[in-house]
């Protein structure tokens, strides 16, 4: 993709997210109505309050709550360690059940985008929580790459030309016969998520300009059912690999050199 064609997707999602935004005054609230999706095909709700001065931005307890709904409860060390994880790579914490972070005038719009961010991230790991999964994806793809010596530094965050940093799950660095490799595990793999992943990219490639293109990889979750064709076809068209997991091993090469 040429300069030109990155501006492009920048202004598409730009004009995409500032249509299906919307705000109410819910007490002293207000109660900002996002255009992602949750795993129940809802819209994500954000709620900003103000705090001795600062503006807390929090899910009200939503993310977590829902997940108490569906039987599965944060309360094992694993679990815990990948919340945590998640959330610190964002810069978010979870508090009294709620994922927030606080704000100011000057950083409103960079920390609304990095709770959205972790909204949806703990959402698409621990949707694989079920009793037939062992483990999460990100863990299962971190797995692979340590059993195969692949280098990798996990949870990167990348600076973009919208001046938002982008959170990657692995980055493997260049080696004399390839270039740097971006690797995102996507566990549900929906036009949500695909589409964030090709916002990142193209967000980061724009900001890196004249440096050489990194390769970018997804691995596409299929353990619950097939990656749809439509996913397939919109990575391709931007230049991103798609890894079916059930056929991981056709990138090992790839990966490791």
């Amino acid at each position: 993709m040429n300069r030109a064609e990155c501006e492009k997707l920048i202004d598409a999602y730009v004009n995409w997210l500032r249509q299906g935004l919307s705000a109410e005054a819910v007490g002293e609230a207000c109660e900002l109505t996002t255009p992602f999706l949750d795993r129940h095909n809802d819209h994500l709700q954000v709620y900003a309050t103000r705090r001795n001065g600062t503006i807390i931005l929090s899910d009200d307890g939503y993310i977590l709550a829902d997940l108490r709904t569906s039987g599965l409860e944060v309360d094992t060390p694993k679990r815990k360690m990948v919340l945590d994880s998640v959330l610190n790579g964002l810069g978010v914490r979870a508090e009294n059940g709620q994922i927030l972070v606080e704000a100011s005038a000057n950083n409103l719009g960079q920390r609304l985008h990095s709770l959205v961010q972790a909204m949806l991230a703990v959402n698409d790991m621990f949707v694989m929580a079920q009793p037939r999964v062992a483990s999460f994806f990100f863990e299962d793809v971190r797995a692979f790459l340590d059993s195969h010596d692949i280098r990798y530094t996990s949870r990167v965050k990348l600076a973009g030309k919208s001046g938002y940093d982008q959170g990657v799950d692995f980055l493997i660095p260049k080696s004399r016969k390839r270039p740097e490799r971006i690797l995102q595990a996507i566990a549900a793999p929906k036009r949500d998520n695909i589409f964030a992943y090709l916002w990142t990219l193209s967000d980061t490639r724009a900001a890196r300009g004249g440096e050489p293109e990194a390769e970018a990889y997804a691995f596409l979750n299929d353990q619950e059912q097939a990656v749809g064709g439509d996913v397939i076809e919109a990575l391709n068209a931007y230049s991103v690999i798609p890894a079916i997991w059930s056929q991981r091993s056709e990138y090992v090469d790839a990966l490791a050199g």
